[in-house]
C-alpha cells in the first residue's frame, strides 16, 4: 500500500545552508528510488515551487505561506494537513503542536541546548521549547550520526529505539573541478595564489576566529615566507562580530578574503582549487563541509569533538578546536608536505564515495513506513 507523505521544504530557496542542503538533496534522491508513494512539498518560496514542480509525476508542490515560523508552522501547516490529510509528516527540528497525522522528524544537533550563548536569546528560547516538543511527540526521530543519536535520547529521555542514524551525504557534482573551473571563481572571487578554504556561516560555533588567531600564530612565525590567502567562504550570521574583530586586531584585513555566501554551484572548484580545507567548528550533528571537500579530493583538518570524527575517521587531520596552537600546527603541516596532502585527498576521496543519497533516501523511507506502522511500499 503506497503512502502520501508530506515534506516541510520551507528551507529550500533561502539560503539555510545545512537544512536547505539536507531537505534538497533528500527529496531529489527520494524521486529517484520512489516512484510509488506520493509526495507533497510544503515551500514558502518561488524557487523552491520553481526548482520541484511538474518533475515527477509523483511529488505536488504546494505554497505554504507566510514564511514566519510563528504562523506558519502551529497555523498554515495545520490548516493544510487538515484540508487535504497526509500519511505522515517529515520536518526539520520542528512539526506544528497539533499535527493530525504521524510526524517524522530530523533533528540534526542539539547545539541550542548545550551552547546557549552561541544562538540569539530568542532562537535558543523558540528552538529549546519547540524542538523538545516535537521530538517527545514524533512517531520516529532521525539523526545523523551516532553523537546526535545518543545525544537525543540523553538530552530528552527518549528510547533509543525511536531514534533512526541516517547519515548525509554528498550531491553528485561535489567531485575534482576542471582547471577552467577553478580558474573561473579564483577571478570571481579574488583569490590570488594558493589559498586555505573555510566553508560555513560566520557563527560562534563554527569557531573561525581560533582558526584566524591560529593562521595569525603561523604568520609571524614565517614573516619571511608568503602563507597561503585564508579564504572564508559563508554569510554572516549571528554574533559574527567577533570573527570580523579578529580579523581587524590581527592585521589580517589583506590576508583574510570574505566571500560572503557563495552558491553551491561554485563550491566545487573553490574546494578543488584549495590547498587545504579546515573546518575548526566545535559542535555538530554531522558536518557536511568536510565531506564536500574530501569528495572534491581536498585534505581537511577538522575538530576533534562531537560528530566529526564518525565523519572522516582517518581521512582527514583531526585537532582539538580550542587549541590555536595545535590548529596552526595542523596548518603547517599540510601546507609544508605534499605526500602527507596526496595520502589524505586519496583517503578522502574513498571515505566520501561511502556516503550516499540514495542510502539516505531508502533509509528515510524505511522510517516513515514505520511511523505509520506499514511495510516498504517502493521501486526504482
Amino acid at each position: 500500500m503506497s503512502l502520501h507523505i508530506a515534506i516541510d521544504a520551507h528551507s529550500v530557496g533561502t539560503g539555510l545552508a545545512g537544512n536547505e542542503t539536507y531537505i534538497t538533496n533528500l527529496i531529489e534522491a527520494l524521486a529517484q528510488v520512489d516512484s510509488v508513494n506520493r509526495y507533497t512539498l510544503y515551500v514558502t518560496r518561488r524557487a523552491a515551487v520553481e526548482r520541484f514542480a511538474d518533475r515527477w509525476p509523483n511529488f505536488s508542490v504546494q505554497l505554504t505561506l507566510p514564511h514566519t515560523p510563528l504562523l506558519r508552522i502551529p497555523i498554515t501547516l495545520v490548516r493544510e494537513l487538515r484540508r487535504r490529510p497526509v500519511d505522515v509528516l517529515h520536518v526539520q527540528y520542528t512539526a506544528p503542536p497539533l499535527a493530525p497525522c504521524p510526524v517524522v522528524a530530523t533533528i540534526h544537533d542539539l547545539s541550542f541546548e548545550h551552547l546557549p550563548d552561541t544562538f540569539k536569546r530568542r532562537s535558543r528560547l523558540q528552538l529549546r521549547l519547540t524542538v523538545r516538543r516535537t521530538a517527545r511527540r514524533a512517531a520516529q526521530i532521525i539523526a545523523p550520526s551516532e553523537f546526535t543519536c545518543r545525544d537525543i535520547a540523553r538530552t530528552y529521555d527518549i528510547a533509543p529505539e525511536r531514534i533512526n542514524l541516517i547519515p548525509l551525504a554528498v550531491s553528485e557534482h561535489f567531485t575534482p573541478a576542471t582547471d577552467a573551473e577553478i580558474a573561473r571563481v579564483r577571478q570571481h572571487y579574488e583569490i590570488n595564489g594558493a589559498y586555505i578554504l573555510a566553508v560555513g556561516s560566520i557563527q560562534p560555533r563554527k569557531n573561525l576566529t581560533r582558526l584566524v588567531r591560529a593562521y595569525s600564530a603561523l604568520r609571524r612565525t614565517r614573516a619571511d615566507a608568503k602563507l597561503p590567502q585564508l579564504v572564508l567562504v559563508g554569510k554572516k550570521a549571528w554574533l559574527y562580530d567577533e570573527t570580523l574583530r579578529a580579523i581587524a586586531e590581527c592585521g589580517l584585513a589583506q590576508e583574510v578574503n570574505l566571500t560572503g555566501y557563495v552558491p553551491e554551484g561554485d563550491l566545487p572548484a573553490l574546494y578543488t582549487g584549495a590547498l587545504c580545507f579546515v573546518y575548526p567548528s566545535y559542535f555538530e550533528g554531522f558536518g557536511l563541509p568536510p565531506l564536500e571537500a574530501m569528495r572534491c579530493g581536498t585534505p581537511v583538518i577538522a575538530g576533534d569533538r562531537t560528530s566529526l570524527p564518525e565523519v572522516l575517521g582517518d581521512a582527514g587531520l583531526l585537532v582539538d578546536p580550542f587549541d590555536e596552537a595545535a590548529l596552526a600546527a595542523a596548518l603547517a603541516r599540510l601546507i609544508d608536505d605534499a605526500n602527507l596532502r596526496a595520502r589524505l585527498r586519496g583517503k578522502g576521496i574513498a571515505r566520501a564515495a561511502r556516503f550516499d543519497w540514495h542510502d539516505t533516501a531508502r533509509q528515510t523511507l524505511e522510517v516513515y513506513q514505520r511511523a505509520t506502522g506499514g511495510a516498504p511500499s517502493t521501486e526504482g
